[in-house]
């Protein structure tokens, strides 16, 4: 019998976490889903996610940091608002056709997500015991792509019997509103150094008091050889959604149609994302002998999918083209009610949602399994999503500047393969326990947030779940 988890219990602060990411991420990956925004013509959201991602770049990495300094709430809470921003831009954009106030919305958001993306990464892989990481990532997943279902509900059913191709102001004010509530969740998160695991464990985090000693441990993130290493799979990971979401969604697709595929593609993440948590916290194998099999999924999974969209890709150049120009996919546009033809595009698109719950799950399984330490996962998690938006810039500017959809497929498909190498080094060098010890002087204080004082001198340590009542007794509120 299940019964209610603790307020302060990790898996309760994920899935408050996951219902932000719900309203606020999953929105915009729907929005994002339809192409351009669920604008006829692309440029300006293809524009607009250039600088999204461009700054998501600087704070995604130092994203880690900011939230080290000023925990997660209210970090959190604010970063939730400058969704709300990108998706009322639109409606000024269907109003005016003026395109610049929706590109700086991008820049804002970029802020906001990265900074965002840090905390629920450090959240999601650093509040768990070491054997719940897959099972968190998977509860996570699962929640915030529910936003990505309902988020295609709604323009599906909004537009079901229109035959524009532009979203509606209604559509955009349903997102505005549901991101203004998700980033007021935010505030419902406990403070870290508060929550406790089943085990009576404290979720212990180190507090750097001083901004110079953050940008220090940003700096060593270049230098640490598993982040280098892990670059290939960090620029790749979002870089398919580009290609995904325009050349393929936006241009064979009508755009009722578009949301319909958006409720499976997100749908789909959450089966990969459940499917693939068994394999990573099965305790029948090593933590290294797991991270293979997960590997060779992966490269099977993504390689097999990317061949029969090579297939698809072939039968066309182009989707609608501003200047009334229709897509030369064969037929024209797909509509969900053509059986015959919509069955197989349908199925390839619903497959790209189970690749990136199965990569991106994986991922973050990788990077929780190189250290136990919280804030040192706040930087990973930054790093990491710092690297994917570099990527992301790339890929959504190739298709803003007209680079072929051939091109532009063949590139994700060499991307992914070059990934594969360093991601399978770091894999190898797992081992089966990366607890961290704290230096013997440290002082835990009640909310398990910890200060170091100074080296005593006798090379000690010890796990911060095994300190004194007497020391985690202390408070200290951050």
């Amino acid at each position: 019998m299940f019964g209610i988890p603790r307020y302060y219990s990790p898996m309760t602060q994920v899935v408050l976490v996951g219902i932000v990411c719900f309203l606020c991420p999953g929105m915009f990956n729907a929005l994002n889903g339809m192409g351009g925004g669920g604008q006829v013509d692309r440029t300006t959201g293809n524009n607009a996610n250039t600088a999204l991602y461009t700054a998501f770049i600087v704070f995604g990495i130092v994203g880690g940091s900011i939230v080290n300094l000023f925990g997660v709430r209210w970090t959190i809470a604010v970063s939730g608002l400058s969704y709300a921003l990108y998706s009322g831009s639109y409606i000024y954009l269907n109003h005016t056709g003026n395109g610049a106030f929706t590109i700086a919305a991008g820049g804002v958001l970029g802020v906001g997500a990265g900074i965002l993306w840090a905390a629920q990464g450090m959240i999601m892989v650093s509040y768990p015991r070491e054997e719940e990481k897959g099972r968190y990532i998977a509860v996570f997943w699962m929640i915030f792509n529910l936003g990505g279902v309902i988020g295609g509900i709604l323009p599906f059913a909004i537009n079901y019997h229109s035959d524009t191709d532009t979203l509606s102001d209604s559509v955009y004010i349903a997102f505005v509103v549901l991101e203004c509530v998700g980033a007021a969740m935010g505030l419902t998160l406990a403070p870290p150094g508060k929550v406790v695991r089943d085990d009576g464990s404290s979720v212990v985090l180190v507090k750097y008091t001083s901004g110079g000693r953050e940008a220090v441990e940003i700096v060593k993130l270049f230098l640490n050889p598993m982040m280098l290493a892990l670059i290939p799979m960090c620029f790749t990971s979002n870089f398919f959604y580009s290609y995904q979401f325009g050349p393929v969604n936006a241009s064979i697709f009508n755009l009722r149609t578009r949301g319909f595929n958006n409720i499976f593609y997100w749908g789909a993440q959450m089966v990969g994302a459940y499917a693939l948590s068994f394999l990573l916290d099965s305790r029948r194998m090593t933590r290294r002998m797991r991270g293979l099999i997960a590997f060779a999924i992966v490269a099977v999974f993504f390689n097999v999918v990317w061949g029969g969209t090579l297939k698809q890709q072939l039968k066309y150049t182009h989707g609608p083209l501003p200047d009334g120009t229709p897509t030369d996919y064969p037929g024209g546009l797909i509509d969900f009610l053509q059986h015959g033809r919509a069955a197989g595009p349908i199925v390839l698109y619903t497959l790209y949602g189970v690749g990136d719950a199965l990569y991106q799950n994986f991922a973050y399984w990788l990077i929780g399994s190189l250290t136990n330490d919280g804030q040192k996962l706040s930087r990973y998690a930054g790093f990491y999503k710092g690297m994917q938006s570099l990527g992301s810039v790339v890929a959504w500017q190739l298709d803003a500047k007209g680079v072929s959809y051939l091109d532009q497929m063949i590139g994700n498909w060499v991307l992914l393969v070059i990934s594969l190498g360093p991601m399978l080094y770091v894999v190898v060098t797992l081992k089966d326990h990366s607890e961290d010890a704290l230096p013997a002087d440290t002082v835990v204080k009640g909310n398990g947030i910890v200060e170091v004082y100074g080296e005593t001198g006798d090379n000690s340590t010890r796990s911060a779940t095994h300190l004194s009542d007497e020391e985690k007794a202390q408070q200290y509120v951050v």
